[in-house]
C-alpha cells in the first residue's frame, strides 16, 4: 500500500472519484484508467452484493440513505468507494474489518455545546457580519 499516499489515491487511481468531464455544456472524454477496466467492475460487483447482505447492516443502511438522496448507481459507487477505503486501510495497519468504525462516524454525539463567544467567532468565519439585536 506503500505506492499510494491515501486511500484517496487509491480510489482516484481505480476510477472511484467524481470526475470534471463536463465544461461549457460539452462533456470530456469519460475513459476509465487501465486499473479502473479490471477494479471498477470488481467493486462494483462487490458493493450490490453488500448491499443485498444481511450481515453488514452498515453498509446496507448507508446505501439506503444515498439512494434516496443521489439515486441507484451513484449510490453503489460510493458504496464502492467505502469498500475499497476500508480495504486500504486493512491492508495499510494490517487490522481486521471492524464494523464498530462506520457506526460510530454515523453517530451523533451527545453533546454539542460551545460559548457564546465561540459561535460568533465561526460564524464570522463563515463570512457573516454580526449586529446587535437590541435597537
Amino acid at each position: 500500500m506503500e505506492a499510494f499516499l491515501s486511500a484517496k489515491h487509491l480510489c482516484s487511481w481505480a476510477g472511484l472519484t467524481p470526475a470534471n468531464n463536463e465544461s461549457a455544456g460539452k462533456k470530456k472524454s469519460v475513459r476509465v484508467s487501465k486499473a479502473g477496466c479490471y477494479i471498477k467492475p470488481l467493486l462494483v460487483q462487490c458493493a450490490n452484493a453488500a448491499v443485498k447482505s444481511k450481515s453488514h447492516p452498515e453498509i446496507r443502511n448507508r446505501y439506503l440513505r444515498l439512494r434516496k438522496r443521489r439515486g441507484h448507481k451513484k449510490a453503489i459507487i460510493a458504496i464502492a468507494r467505502m469498500l475499497l477505503t476500508a480495504l486500504y486501510h486493512m491492508l495499510k495497519e494490517k487490522v481486521n474489518y471492524n464494523a464498530d468504525l462506520y457506526r460510530n462516524a454515523n453517530a451523533v454525539p451527545d453533546s454539542h455545546e460551545i460559548t457564546v463567544e465561540q459561535a460568533i467567532k465561526m460564524v464570522q468565519l463563515q463570512g457573516y457580519k454580526i449586529k446587535s439585536a437590541v435597537g
